[in-house]
């Protein structure tokens, strides 16, 4: 692996990682509010975040990498919404995939062919990821934010399965 493509690597270890920590915090605050529904949505994101850090973590090593991490820096995320909270998600999921983009486009830059089918599967995750939060939006957006909306969508979204 070349030394770019595993600075590229290590630096998205760091970022999912860094995803991890933002989610779990978040879902701390939502159980703080009474939304522990939607805590428990950020906790299962929390985890996926954590498992794609691993996926990457794991390529380094069959490639004969070592790793290392840093300390872990999150972003502040300040919403007296939920539709503000999951705005702040999906513009953060739209971050992650513009880095894995990049990534993607740097190994065909170095041909670092290996990584690809890892990077692809994380490109359509991402798709993946951006329209879960989409779809909460527009139900945010067609059922408000108040009383027994809110109540249907927390529990709605307290019933994600890992």
């Amino acid at each position: 692996m070349k030394a770019t493509v595993l600075q590229a690597v290590q630096a998205q270890i760091q970022a999912e990682l860094e995803s991890a920590y933002l989610y779990f915090a978040l879902g701390l605050v939502c159980r703080d509010r009474g939304l522990p529904g939607i805590a428990h949505w950020l906790t299962v994101q929390h985890d996926e975040e954590r498992e794609h850090a691993m996926k990457f973590i794991e390529h380094a090593h069959a490639r004969g990498q070592s790793v290392r991490l840093e300390d872990i820096r999150i972003k502040r995320v300040e919403w007296n919404t939920v539709g503000e909270l999951f705005r702040a998600v999906l513009e953060h999921e739209q971050y992650i995939s513009g880095r894995i983009h990049a990534l993607y486009e740097l190994a065909h830059q170095e041909k670092d062919y290996p990584i690809l089918p890892l990077l692809e599967w994380f490109i359509m995750e991402q798709v993946e990821e951006e329209e879960t939060v989409r779809t909460i939006l527009d139900k945010i957006a067609m059922v408000g934010e108040s009383g027994s909306s809110l109540y249907l969508l927390d529990q709605e979204l307290g019933k994600r399965s890992a």
